[in-house]
């Protein structure tokens, strides 16, 4: 029985179904975890997805390497959106403490 890839003449798995092999491989690791980290591990996973169509565009030999980026990128989101989140709160606590 052939592929699709195979008909389509790809050798390539798509950038999607290498990533999900690679969350695959990552499963042992995943269940050793206590259940807070799982879902940490989950939201992380689930973060290199939400960037798949950028991963792909990267063709880097080595799908962790594209993995790891996505994954910083959504960190370094995060935390810009809750330092401007702080500023907002200690600029409130500073006007609440002037009135």
């Amino acid at each position: 029985m052939t592929s699709e890839a195979q008909i389509l003449g790809k050798t390539v798995p798509s950038y999607r179904m290498a990533l999900e092999n690679e969350i695959l491989v990552w499963h042992k690791f995943k269940e050793a975890l206590n259940t807070q980290d799982q879902e940490a591990f989950e939201a992380l996973m689930d973060a290199s997805r939400n960037y798949c169509m950028a991963a792909s565009n990267a063709t880097r030999p080595v799908v962790f390497e594209a993995m790891a980026m996505s994954i910083l990128l959504y960190q370094q989101k995060r935390i810009e959106r809750l330092e401007k989140e702080l500023i907002s709160f200690r600029e409130q606590k500073a006007q609440a403490s002037d009135s």
